[in-house]
C-alpha cells in the first residue's frame, strides 16, 4: 500500500505540473480561454489517451514511468477543467490558473510524507487492535 501511495501522489503531482505547464505556455503565447481552446485541450487529451504507450518503461530514478505515461492523457483534461471553470480568462489569467494548478501539484508532493505517516499510524493501530483481539 505504501508503494501505491508513493506512486499515486507522484502521478497526481506530475499531472498537475504538466497541466500547469500547458496553461502557462498557452498564456505566454497570448491565447485566452475560449470554447475553441477547451475543444483543443479535450481533443489533445483524447489523442493522448488513444496513443498511450503499452511498452515497459520500467522505473527511472525510483519513479514508475509506465504509470506516468499511461495517465499523461489526464493532464490536458485537467487543463481543460481549469479553462471550463474560468471560461472568460484572459491570457494572463490563464497563466495564473496554470500557477495555481502547479501549486496544487507541489502541495500534493510536499504532503507525501504526511500521507505516508497517516498510513503508518493507521497500520500500527490496526495491528495493535488485531493483537488485542487475539488475546
Amino acid at each position: 500500500m505504501e508503494t501505491a501511495i508513493r506512486t499515486g501522489t507522484m502521478q497526481v503531482t506530475a499531472l498537475c505540473l504538466v497541466a500547469a505547464g500547458t496553461l502557462l505556455a498557452l498564456g505566454l503565447a497570448g491565447i485566452p480561454a475560449s470554447p475553441a481552446l477547451l475543444l483543443f485541450l479535450l481533443a489533445l487529451s483524447a489523442g493522448l489517451y488513444y496513443t498511450r504507450p503499452d511498452a515497459d518503461g520500467g522505473r527511472v530514478l525510483g519513479i514508475d514511468v509506465d504509470s506516468l505515461l499511461s495517465t499523461l492523457w489526464l493532464a490536458p483534461a485537467l487543463a481543460a477543467l481549469a479553462v471550463l471553470l474560468e471560461p472568460a480568462a484572459s491570457a494572463e489569467e490563464l497563466q495564473a490558473l496554470g500557477g495555481l494548478v502547479g501549486l496544487a501539484g507541489m502541495l500534493n508532493y510536499f504532503l507525501r510524507p504526511v500521507y505516508l505517516l497517516a498510513y503508518s499510524l493507521l497500520e500500527a493501530v490496526r495491528e495493535r487492535r488485531s493483537r488485542s483481539t487475539e488475546r
